[in-house]
């Protein structure tokens, strides 16, 4: 696709300062969505692809656990890999920033707008790394405290095992209430941090805290929003990851529609 404007020079910002994050009523996370599939199928060329991308990694970590008999890291690596999703979905707030303003986008663009905020991408993405590290060394111990130091259980018995078995099921709801605590974390952090980034001349942690502050402001409002990333994202993996390709870029749209009503710009 051809832009409506000269490509050598990134799109402006619209300021320095961060903006005040506003309340939302409790279900505005439906119209993000709505705003964020109209983005999707404007879009088509890039969007899927973008999500193609997204279920094929998905994929490559599968195929690679299974022949190093270690599928059940697929859990604690899966909520890994959705943690560094916000900094992997910059060219779809990209495209949704630019269509609010009229404008076509082209890969062109989006590699234009990595280059100009990549310093600051870069650390907010190696910030969501470390936490991902943290969690992975986390559900390891977790996992040895309660199987100790014996291999892990076969992809055929692994759902037997975490529920029909003490320790199994004690690593099951331990495990999943640290990852829901970790989860959390990431969440309230990366909420509308990279889309601030993108759009405002603020640094790393001013977009942290404005996220948090807007995770705080709207607590109903921003659950409903997680639930329904969980859901759709869930959904793209139960199809065997190929949902992804339209679920990863449907939440991305739609997470800038969401900066844009929480930070009161739209």
């Amino acid at each position: 696709m051809t832009s409506t404007h000269d490509d050598s020079a990134p799109a402006s910002k619209s300021g320095d300062a961060a903006p005040a994050i506003v309340h939302v009523p409790f279900d505005a996370p439906w119209n993000w969505l709505a705003a964020g599939w109209r983005d999707l199928w404007a879009t088509p060329q890039i969007s899927l692809i973008y999500g193609a991308a997204f279920a094929g990694i998905a994929w490559f970590f599968l195929l690679a656990l299974a022949l190093s008999s270690a599928l059940p890291v697929i859990l604690p690596l899966a909520g890994g890999f959705l943690l560094l999703g916000p900094v992997l979905a910059v060219g779809l707030y990209e495209i949704s920033r630019r269509r609010e303003r009229g404008e076509t986008t082209s890969w062109a663009d989006i590699s234009a707008v990595v280059r100009e905020n990549g310093s600051r991408l870069a650390l907010f993405g190696v910030a969501l790394l470390l936490l991902f590290i943290f969690w992975m060394r986390v559900a390891f111990l977790l996992f040895m405290l309660f199987f100790g130091a014996v291999s892990y259980p076969s992809a055929e018995t692994l759902v037997s095992t975490l529920l029909f078995t003490w320790h199994g099921l004690g690593l099951a709801i331990v495990g999943t209430a640290v990852g829901a605590l970790f989860a959390l974390v990431a969440y309230a952090i990366s909420a509308i941090s990279v889309p601030m980034l993108l759009d405002r001349h603020v640094d790393v942690v001013t977009a942290i805290i404005q996220s948090v502050q807007a995770v705080r402001t709207n607590p109903q409002a921003m659950l409903l929003w997680a639930a329904l990333i969980l859901g759709i994202v869930t959904l793209g993996c139960l199809t065997l990851f190929v949902g992804l390709a339209i679920a990863f870029p449907l939440v991305g749209h739609a997470s800038w529609h969401a900066y844009r009503e929480l930070t009161g710009t739209r």
